[in-house]
């Protein structure tokens, strides 16, 4: 794995060292970044189950302005840092969190992060959600659906990786799907407010 481009562009980034973990592909993240690239720039951006942290570093490769990365896994934090320093990318750009994604959203679960620096706990403008294939992406998203306003921006974006085949519903809560890009076996759902 390596970051594409920007600041960070070509260097290498250490993988996931189970083959449970499914990193986002060099493609599908070129995909992405074409996508998201006029809101990229002084961007806060929120990595939710974040793996190795390859999509948040491409971020702030790209201009990201602070990324938040969250991952259940203590060894995927520590290969996301492990990854931040590889790259040297200054702590104040970045905070590294374990926790599951659901409670990570909730409300009282953000509150304990507040306390560490209050510009981390504003909204995000880009939130990207890789979750395994097999798990519940519904329940997250309707997590999103019911929180959106306290999660992102006004004219925020939620970007959910997932499997070609797994159907998402196109309206939850208070967000509506606006696109959906297919690539191999994967798939984005990009997401937004309803006006």
């Amino acid at each position: 794995m390596r970051v594409i481009a920007g600041k960070y562009r070509g260097r290498n980034l250490k993988s996931p060292p189970s083959l449970q973990v499914r990193p986002t592909s060099d493609r599908l993240r070129e995909t992405l970044f074409n996508v998201i690239a006029p809101r990229i720039q002084g961007a806060r951006f929120l990595d939710l189950c974040a793996g190795s942290g390859a999509v948040g570093i491409e971020g702030l490769s790209r201009g990201a302005a602070h990324v938040t990365f969250v991952d259940r896994s203590r060894k995927m934090c520590r290969l996301v840092e492990a990854n931040l320093d590889l790259c040297q990318i200054p702590e104040e750009k970045t905070l590294v969190v374990q926790a599951e994604a659901t409670e990570f959203l909730r409300q009282p679960a953000r509150q304990a992060h507040r306390q560490s620096n209050t510009r981390k706990s504003e909204p995000w403008d880009i939130v990207f959600f890789d979750p395994p294939y097999a798990s519940d992406y519904l329940q997250i998203i309707e997590t999103f659906g019911t929180q959106m306003s306290s999660l992102l921006t006004e004219n925020g974006l939620l970007v959910v990786e997932h499997h070609h085949k797994n159907t998402l519903k196109e309206e939850v809560g208070s967000i509506i799907r606006s696109r959906i890009l297919k690539q191999g076996d994967s798939a984005l759902s990009f997401y937004q407010m309803v006006d």
